[in-house]
Formats: C-alpha cells, structure tokens, sequence
C-alpha cells in the first residue's frame, strides 16, 4: 500500500475516533440531562429561563446532536421548546439545530462514506431509501417524505450524503421539511405550558395520526419499489 495513501487512512480512522468520542461524550453530558429535565417540563422550564443564552445552546446543541446520533428521539427536545420557548422560538430553535445536524452528517458521510455513517446507524438501514437514488424524482421524493411526520428522517439524513444531491438543495430540504413537524410538537409543549389541555390533546391526536399515516404510506411506497430487486 502507498504510504501516503496508508497515512491518510490512519488520518481518517483517528479523526472518525475523535468525532465519535465527542458526540458520545456531549451526548452523555448535554443530551441525557436535557431529556430527564424535558421529563419534568416545569423543571426544564425554570432552567431555560434561568440560564440563558447558555441554556439556549446547550438546548441547540442536544438537538443537533439528537439528529448526528439517530437513535435519540427529537420529540421530546420539541415539545419542551414549545413550553420553554414558546411558539416562534421554540420552532425555530429546533429547526435551525437540526438543520446544522443534517448538514452535518451530510458532510461527514461525503468526506468518510460508511465509515462515518455505521457509528451511528446499519449499513441494511441506509439501504433501505436506496430506491430513492434510482428514482428520477429523487429530490422532490426527499422533500414530500420529510414533509410527512412518521418517515424515518435520520436514515434519509445519513442516505442522502451517498448521492449527488447538492448541498443548497439539502439545506432546502431538511429547513423546509422538517417544520411542519417541529411545529405541530412545539404547539403542544407551548400549549401544555399554557395550561390549554384541550389544544394539547388536539394537537397530539393530530401528530399520532398523521405519523401513523406517514409510517403507512412510506412503507407501502418502500416495499412497492423494492419488490424484485
């Protein structure tokens, strides 16, 4: 093996270490507080308030995190923004972390492939949206999936950076697709901090649902596609 090539190789073994290493380690420090304290809203609550704009990053950086490691769930993060930080804020604080967390991992599997993408998630899931990568429509696909609650985001997260799609049109994507959903969490923290049970349980009732629909639709268009391949 050229030397120089084996050194690059160690090069990208060690830095993949490294960024592993720090995302456990934020992960354990930030992500695991926040969710035990998103458990306790008027807990989390008086802490956001009280600690800002620390609070706030710490908050951005969980779900940033919450997007790089796939297997934490966002839903929490959501709902308590919306009881800490109230509609707007909360919406928007949400959707612009994650956002950072897809271009993110978008970027590092451009740069490591599977490498970097099997720290965090199944080479038999990535491959799972291959049909994606046939289908001439792929972008517009992309975007109507993450439109819809109950898709699995963070497997398109981590697919997306093994095809051609440019980056613009994923920060488009990701931005654009992702806020229906935030939004519709965020309303129900915001309303569970209101004290409006009813718009609450609406509101739920409205993303089980809808979740439930999407999970429907994105299986059955999955396995339709898939099928003889």
């Amino acid at each position: 093996m050229d030397k120089e090539l084996k050194k690059k190789r160690i090069t990208a073994v060690l830095l993949l270490v490294m960024i592993l290493a720090v995302v456990l380690t934020i992960s354990y420090f930030i992500c695991r507080p926040m969710l035990e304290m998103a458990s306790d809203p008027k807990a989390f609550q008086a802490y956001m308030h009280g600690n800002k704009p620390w609070s706030v990053l710490m908050f951005m950086s969980a779900c940033f995190l919450q997007v790089v490691a796939a297997i934490i769930p966002g839903g929490p993060f959501e709902v308590a923004a919306g009881y800490s930080f109230g509609i707007l804020w909360g919406t928007l604080i949400c959707d612009v972390a994650m956002t950072m967390g897809s271009v993110f991992v978008f970027l590092m599997v451009r740069r490591f492939g599977l490498r970097f993408a099997e720290l965090f998630i199944s080479k038999e899931k990535i491959e799972s949206a291959s049909f994606l990568k046939q289908s001439n429509k792929r972008d517009l696909l992309t975007f109507l999936f993450f439109l819809i609650p109950g898709t699995p985001k963070d497997i398109f997260t981590y697919f997306v950076g093994f095809t051609d799609m440019k980056l613009p049109m994923w920060i488009f994507i990701t931005f654009v697709g992702r806020f229906p959903a935030i939004f519709l969490s965020v309303v129900s923290g915001d309303a569970a901090g209101e004290k409006k049970y009813l718009l609450f349980i609406i509101v739920m009732a409205v993303i089980i649902v809808t979740a439930g629909v999407g999970y429907l639709f994105y299986s059955a268009y999955q396995k339709k596609h898939t099928a003889g391949k």
